[in-house]
């Protein structure tokens, strides 16, 4: 990673197009695992020599680090979430 261009945060933020990912679930059980994204995401990561870092790993990475926002409709941080992701 350190002899490729930009930074690591530029790198993975590419993955969803400088943008959060705004869902809309109403229960715990609608939250995938994994997305498409996580597991393009850990695939590229393995290509370039990361361990441990599997689609579902990612994905939860990307929930932690506001890539995704998957806070439940009715809770009060889903929209305050909603307005850091505008741009």
């Amino acid at each position: 990673m350190e002899s490729g261009p930009g930074s690591f945060a530029t790198y993975i933020w590419d993955f969803v197009d400088g943008v959060p990912v705004q869902n809309c679930f109403r229960a715990m059980r609608e939250v995938p695992a994994q997305t498409p994204m996580s597991q393009a995401l850990s695939k590229d990561l393995k290509k370039r020599g990361f361990t441990f870092c599997g689609p579902v790993i990612i994905y939860a990475f990307a929930q932690a680090i506001g890539m995704v926002n998957d806070h439940m409709t009715d809770c009060d941080r889903h929209g305050a979430c909603a307005k850091l992701g505008k741009v």
